[in-house]
């Protein structure tokens, strides 16, 4: 049974460890940080302090602060502690988003720091070659409104009038680097994504407004080889991609409950 490619990622495995040592140290009982009631400030936690300082205040700190620091961060954690003990974050809205904010930013950052095969890379290469290639040029029209429901609006009935813009409505065989100058890297973005049609597509977004968009013609030249360009690439695949490895690590987390929804 060949399995879905997302149980493959880095993020999924390092996640699905992590749940593996909640639960097991949960069955033999070791008491969460939260409950206990020893609290060990190392020699790692007193460097970050310092480090903090240092970038805040621009030196290092004297030894008075760095002791005063670590007051503090002491008394943090014993507040801290003491509130999940008594439950205080329970049924609380602001703490429970601010959490699963956190949480969800744990698994975009890991997924971010992810290592990636060249072999996805190749792939990825392979599927958006215009995003790399040194000469892509785009033969299109574009119909600009300054609100995007005024865009829609204008598809759904098929007016092929737009608003008054100093923009052109025709672009022929213009080069990338002039598109995305005129329009924006957003606008250029979109633009890949569209097969040439005869129909117009939308609404598209610039640094204007939204546009109603023909794409005509796309010539896209040969992009360089990975190995030369691994870095522009790898880039673009963790850009393009953090969203949908963000829900894969969710996906993984949620099949672990058991959901009722009562009605």
């Amino acid at each position: 049974m060949t399995l879905p490619a997302w149980t493959r990622e880095p993020i999924v495995h390092f996640l699905a460890a992590a749940a593996a040592l909640f639960l097991f140290f949960g069955w033999v009982g070791e008491p969460a940080d939260s409950a206990s009631r020893t609290i060990t400030v190392t020699r790692e936690d007193r460097a970050a302090l310092a480090l903090q300082w240092e970038r805040t205040m621009q030196r290092p700190p004297t030894d008075a602060e760095l002791d005063t620091m670590v007051e503090n961060f002491l008394r943090e954690e014993v507040l801290y502690r003491e509130a999940i003990r008594l439950g205080l974050d329970r049924d609380d809205p602001v703490v429970r988003k601010r959490l699963s904010n956190k949480m969800d930013y744990l698994a975009a950052s890991m997924a971010e720091t992810a290592a990636v095969s060249d072999a996805t890379l190749a792939d990825w290469l392979a599927e958006h070659p215009e995003r790399f290639a040194p000469d892509v040029r785009y033969s299109f029209d574009q119909l600009y409104f300054s609100e995007r429901a005024a865009a829609g609006a204008a598809l759904a009935g098929g007016r092929t009038v737009g608003e008054t813009i100093s923009l052109p409505s025709t672009f022929d065989n213009a080069d990338r680097t002039i598109v995305e100058g005129r329009l924006g890297q957003t606008f250029t973005t979109a633009l890949d994504a569209l097969e040439p049609s005869q129909s117009w597509a939308g609404p598209v977004a610039s640094g204007f407004g939204w546009h109603l968009v023909r794409l005509r013609n796309r010539v896209v030249g040969t992009p360089p080889e990975l190995a030369d360009i691994r870095d522009r690439v790898e880039a673009d695949w963790r850009s393009s991609t953090e969203a949908q490895r963000r829900k894969d690590a969710y996906e993984m987390l949620r099949s672990a409950y058991r959901v009722s929804v009562e009605k």
